[in-house]
């Protein structure tokens, strides 16, 4: 504020001042008989001298509120990048010799095969029945008990022939379902079965074996 009433006071005494000068020229004027040519430079000079009061300095405008900004964020430096990359190792490879080829297995030969034996001098036989089968089990032959209870059947058998012809083994090989049919076929079968005994290559009598079957029917009267 003072500067404000120190800055008016001189410009109150520079307006005095100019206020004497124009009574100093009009009355220099009046006295040279100029006062109408005074009169139009004093209001010329008047019109030219424009008094203004002196305003106070405007006061700056005060500054803008700070924004609360955000930190920048933070960024973590990058890793620090080593160029210190291990040579790379050479490693010398040596190379096997090449590998014989094994030499080939020579087999030895295979032996002779063994002549072949000779001919036999006679063809053998099986045994061969004397006789008609058909008479080795009759009518007569039949179990009386089989006869009263009309049992009927076939019966299958095999014997064993030795070397004299006789029979020396019977077995059953089919059953006619009766059990005193079948005990009645080996029966007759080893009391009256001849045979003629079978032959070797050689023509000498050896064991042979003979399959037949006995129908057991009941006659008729």
């Amino acid at each position: 504020m003072a500067y404000a009433d120190q800055q008016m006071s001189g410009n109150k005494i520079t307006a005095l001042i100019i206020v004497a000068i124009l009574h100093v020229v009009v009355g220099y004027a009046l006295v040279s008989g100029l006062a109408y040519s005074a009169f139009k430079k004093v209001k010329e000079v008047t019109s030219a001298v424009k008094i203004e009061e002196d305003k106070p300095p405007e006061e700056p405008p005060p500054p803008p509120p700070k924004q609360d900004t955000p930190p920048p964020p933070i960024v973590a430096p990058p890793p620090p990048i080593s160029f210190n990359a291990p040579a790379p190792q050479v490693q010398a490879v040596t190379t096997p010799p090449p590998v014989a080829a094994p030499a080939p297995v020579v087999l030895p030969p295979a032996p002779a095969a063994p002549p072949p034996p000779p001919p036999p001098r006679f063809q053998p036989k099986g045994a061969a029945p004397k006789g008609n089968p058909g008479s080795w089990a009759t009518s007569n032959d039949y179990p009386s008990r089989a006869l009263r209870e009309e049992r009927e059947g076939v019966t299958g058998f095999r014997v064993t022939v030795g070397t004299d012809g006789k029979v020396v083994d019977c077995q059953i090989t089919k059953s006619s379902g009766s059990p005193d049919l079948d005990e009645a076929t080996c029966a007759n079968v080893r009391r009256r079965a001849r045979f003629n005994p079978a032959t070797d290559g050689e023509g000498n009598p050896t064991t042979g074996s003979y399959a037949n079957s006995i129908r057991w029917v009941i006659p008729k009267d």
